[in-house]
């Protein structure tokens, strides 16, 4: 095989534009598949305490010895970057999340339902706005699973990285 047949291991970003170079670069940036891998960063670690300090703080759960017969339900943590629309790092991000689907419908739990605007109902607010001139706005809600109600008793595992105090 020729030389400049082979496939090359390097990317030029000489033919993008500032904004997409600056986002090719900020995509080179590690995004955490476990925990081990995330403690050892400062800013997925503060990202990580700052999630644990609003459950915390929003009263989410209360630390329990576990009864006899319950199986807990896990939990893990999920990594994400957020982008600007110039491609540079807006936040990292770091959520946990209940591994659900360890439960069994009738037996953990009676009902499964999540509170999930559908895309006909978006398009039809936006419609709205659109005809009356209605101003939109965009917020992110964080924690907003957390404002549902919830009627059976749920034990989880303490979340990876984090020790009963």
């Amino acid at each position: 095989m020729a030389k400049q047949d082979m496939p090359s291991h390097n990317v030029s970003t000489d033919r993008l534009s500032p904004q997409y170079q600056a986002f090719v670069n900020e995509m080179n940036i590690k995004i955490p598949t476990n925990v081990e891998e995330a403690l050892k960063n400062l800013k997925w670690a503060e990202v990580m305490e700052a999630e644990m300090d609003a459950l915390q703080r929003n009263g989410t759960w209360s630390i329990v010895s576990l009864p006899s017969g319950i199986k807990p339900v896990g939990c893990k943590w999920i990594f994400n970057l957020k982008h600007r629309a110039d491609g540079t790092i807006d936040r990292y991000k770091a959520r946990l999340v209940a591994k659900g689907y360890t439960q069994s419908f009738g037996i953990d739990n009676q009902e499964t339902f999540a509170p999930v605007a559908k895309m006909n109902t978006i398009r039809v607010l936006l419609s709205l706005a659109a005809n009356f001139g209605w101003p939109l706005k965009q917020f992110n809600v964080k924690n907003a699973f957390l404002h549902g109600d919830l009627e059976e008793e749920v034990y989880m595992q303490l979340p990876p990285g984090f020790n009963c105090p």
